[in-house]
C-alpha cells in the first residue's frame, strides 16, 4: 500500500490566509465549500486534515492552483535564508526544516518579518545614500514597492487577462477586411469610440518622450524612433486606459500603495499588463508558447511582439486551467543594473543584490541577437535551464546611441524539455554551471569572478600566497 495515499494534509495557516485574501468570513467560504463553519474552524486550527474532496473543491471555487496551496513558498524560503546571513544575525542558528515550519504554520509571522527586514534594509541604504551624498536621508523608492507587489501576486493577474482576451475578442470582431493586424483596428476604435487620434512625429519633435498624450486635442503622439511592435503596444496602453481606466483604478486603490508616487507606478505597471494581454490574449499565446516549445520568435512573429514583449508574457502565464512553464524573468544593462526581475515561479536569484557574473546573462552582450543557453545550479542544489539574448532599447535620450540590455529567461531543469531551446542537450547529465546570489551573499570559493567576499566571512589575505578568487575568504 502507498504510504503516501495515507498522508494528511494539515493546511491550516494556508487555508486561513486564502480566506483573510479573499476577504471572507469563515461563515461565507465555509458556504461557498459546503461544509459547516465549525468543521472550517478545526481546518484552520489544524485540527483536522485537508480531504482531497475539499481541495478539489477549493480549486473549483476560486480558482486556486493546488500546488500553491499543498507547499512551502519556495521563494519565501529563499528570501528568509537570505537575509538571515545579513551579518545582523551573525550566531543565530536557524535550519531549513524551522524555516520551512514557521512558512507552513505562520505565514503572516513571516510575512511580517520580510517586510521589516526590507524596511531595515532600506533604511540602511538610505543611510548609505546619505552618508556618500552628504545630504538629507532619500525617500525609499516606488519602484521597489511596485515590484514587491507584483511579485507577491505571483506576476498574475486574472482580471487583467479577462480583460485583455475580451477587448482582443471585441477587436478581432471589429476588424475590417482591409486592417492588417492589430494596429489599424486599434486606431480606427480609439477615434470611432472615444474620439482620440492617434499621430507619429520626428524625434526632435518629440525631444525625450516616445509616447505622450495630448489631453486638450484628444491626441496620442508617438515618437519615429518606435518599433511596429513598441508603436502597438503604446496604441494597446492606450486603449486599455481608456477602456478599462475605472477597474485600473480601483484595483490600484485596492493594493493600499504607501504614496502618490507608487500608486501612479503601479497603474503604469497594471496597464502595461493590460495591454499585453490586449496583444498576447492569455488563451491564444499559452496554447501557442506550448505547441511550439515555447520559440520566442514564432511568438513574435504569431502576435506581432517584440522579444523582450513576449519574453514577459510567458513570467504570467500561471492560470490554473491552462498553466505555462513557470518563468523567472531578468533584464539587465552593460554596467550590470537590474532593471526588471519577474517570476511565475520560484525565484532563484537574490532580492537584495544584483545577479551572478557566472550565469551567461551577461555574456550575452557579446553574441547580440544569438541566444545563449546555459544550465545552472543555485546553492541549494536546485538546476535551472536559462537562455538568454540581447534586445534593442527603445527610444533615444539624446547622449548618443542607445544601447543594448540583456533579458534572461529561466525555469527549472524539470520543464526543460519542454522548450526549442533545450532540443539536442543532455537533460539527464547536464554540463552544469554553479552559481550563486549576489556575492556579497555568496559562500562559493574560490570564484574568479568574485567581486566582494561575503558580508558574513571574513577575508583571507596574507603576504604569502596567491587565490584564484581576489576576496578569499574564511570561515564563519
Amino acid at each position: 500500500m502507498d504510504a503516501s495515499a495515507d498522508r494528511k494534509l494539515f493546511l491550516g495557516a494556508r487555508l486561513k490566509r486564502l480566506r483573510r485574501d479573499l476577504a471572507l468570513t469563515q461563515t461565507a467560504m465555509a458556504a461557498d465549500l459546503g461544509v459547516s463553519p465549525s468543521y472550517l474552524n478545526h481546518i484552520e486550527r489544524n485540527q483536522r486534515p485537508v480531504s482531497a474532496q475539499l481541495l478539489l473543491r477549493l480549486a473549483d471555487t476560486y480558482d486556486v492552483d493546488l500546488r500553491s496551496l499543498n507547499q512551502a513558498g519556495a521563494a519565501d524560503e529563499a528570501r528568509l535564508t537570505e537575509i538571515l546571513t545579513d551579518p545582523l544575525f551573525k550566531g543565530l542558528s536557524a535550519p531549513r526544516h524551522e524555516l520551512v515550519r514557521l512558512l507552513e504554520e505562520a505565514p503572516g509571522v513571516a510575512d511580517a518579518l520580510l517586510r521589516l527586514y526590507q524596511a531595515f534594509d532600506d533604511g540602511r541604504a538610505k543611510a548609505r545614500a546619505a552618508a556618500e551624498t552628504g545630504e538629507g536621508l532619500v525617500e525609499s523608492s516606488p519602484a521597489d514597492w511596485v515590484r514587491e507587489y507584483i511579485q507577491s501576486r505571483g506576476n498574475h493577474f486574472p482580471e487583467l487577462d479577462q480583460m485583455g482576451e475580451a477587448l482582443a475578442d471585441t477587436l478581432a470582431a471589429e476588424a475590417p477586411v482591409h486592417a492588417d493586424g492589430f494596429e489599424p483596428t486599434a486606431r480606427q476604435r480609439l477615434a470611432a469610440r472615444h474620439d482620440l487620434g492617434v499621430r507619429t512625429l520626428p524625434a526632435e519633435v518629440m525631444v525625450e518622450w516616445t509616447r505622450r498624450y495630448d489631453l486638450h486635442r484628444r491626441r496620442l503622439l508617438l515618437s519615429e524612433t518606435l518599433g511596429p511592435s513598441s508603436r502597438a503596444f503604446a496604441i494597446a496602453y492606450q486603449l486599455a486606459l481608456v477602456e478599462q481606466g475605472p477597474a485600473l483604478h480601483q484595483m490600484v486603490e485596492a493594493a493600499a500603495a504607501p504614496d502618490a508616487a507608487a500608486r501612479a507606478l503601479l497603474k503604469v505597471a497594471l496597464t502595461n499588463t493590460l495591454a499585453a494581454a490586449v496583444l498576447m490574449p492569455y488563451a491564444a499565446f499559452q496554447r501557442a508558447a506550448e505547441d511550439g516549445g515555447y520559440d520566442l520568435a514564432r511568438l513574435q512573429a504569431r502576435f506581432g511582439v517584440s522579444y523582450e514583449q513576449a519574453a514577459h508574457r510567458l513570467t504570467t502565464l500561471s492560470r490554473p486551467t491552462a498553466r505555462g512553464v513557470p518563468f523567472f524573468l531578468m533584464r539587465v544593462d552593460q554596467a550590470g543594473n537590474i532593471s526588471k526581475r519577474y517570476a511565475a515561479g520560484a525565484f532563484p536569484f537574490s532580492r537584495f543584490g544584483g545577479a551572478c557574473p557566472r550565469w551567461r546573462l551577461h555574456s550575452a552582450f557579446r553574441t547580440p541577437g544569438r541566444i545563449v543557453t546555459q544550465i545552472i545550479e543555485t546553492p541549494d542544489g536546485n538546476r535551472w535551464f536559462t537562455f538568454a539574448r540581447t534586445v534593442e532599447r527603445q527610444g533615444h535620450d539624446g547622449y548618443g546611441e542607445s544601447h543594448d540590455l540583456a533579458v534572461g529567461l529561466g525555469c527549472e531543469l524539470r520543464h526543460a524539455h519542454r522548450l526549442a531551446y533545450a532540443r539536442g542537450l543532455d537533460l539527464d547529465s547536464p554540463d552544469v554551471t554553479p552559481i550563486g546570489p549576489a556575492c556579497r551573499l555568496c559562500h562559493r570559493h574560490p570564484c574568479a569572478e568574485r567581486a566582494a567576499a561575503p558580508v558574513d566571512r571574513p577575508l583571507a589575505v596574507d603576504d604569502w600566497s596567491k587565490s584564484v578568487s581576489p576576496y578569499p575568504f574564511g570561515a564563519a
